[in-house]
């Protein structure tokens, strides 16, 4: 009863810890923070069997485990409030090529960052984007402009 307590516990610290982390994929996780995601790991692992090292032990504080995030994945998928809540919600980071600060603040989102993800989906400018939103798994989506929009915008800052 002891492990499951313990399980219980951890898990909830480590939702926690990982909400207030932010939004990031994996792939945008630096090598320090992979490392320390890793000892992370183990420490919970030592923190919730304590001196029980057997498999009666270990099979409880995982069963434990997958019991709490099936839960909240129900509780998500039954509840939108709780999915807002839980998962969180969508974030726009740029709105007709300007970006939106205290968005970006809020999840420590840089200008670099989105500059990169720019590029990977095929946007050169800023200028360009009429949408960028930052999605609750952490990827940004963009929209860009209308070719028509972009090209007055091309039109004016030539005349300016």
């Amino acid at each position: 009863m002891d492990i499951i307590l313990r399980a219980s516990v951890m898990f909830f610290v480590m939702y926690l810890l990982l909400r207030l982390l932010g939004k990031r994929e994996l792939s945008q996780v630096t090598p320090f923070e992979l490392v320390l995601l890793v000892v992370m790991g183990d420490l919970v692992q030592q923190g919730i069997t304590h001196n029980d090292l057997s498999m009666t032990g270990a099979a409880l504080a995982i069963g434990t485990i997958a019991f709490w995030a099936l839960s909240l994945s129900w509780i998500t998928y039954l509840s939108p409030r709780a999915e807002r809540l839980l998962e969180g919600v969508p974030r726009v980071l740029v709105k007709d090529g300007d970006l939106i600060m205290a968005n970006m603040r809020r999840d420590r989102i840089t200008r670099a960052e989105v500059e990169i993800e720019m590029r990977l989906a095929g946007i050169a400018r800023i200028s360009e984007v009429a949408w960028a939103i930052l999605e609750p798994n952490g990827k940004i989506s963009f929209i860009a402009k209308k070719e028509d929009e972009t090209s007055k915008q091309e039109d004016d800052d030539k005349t300016v």
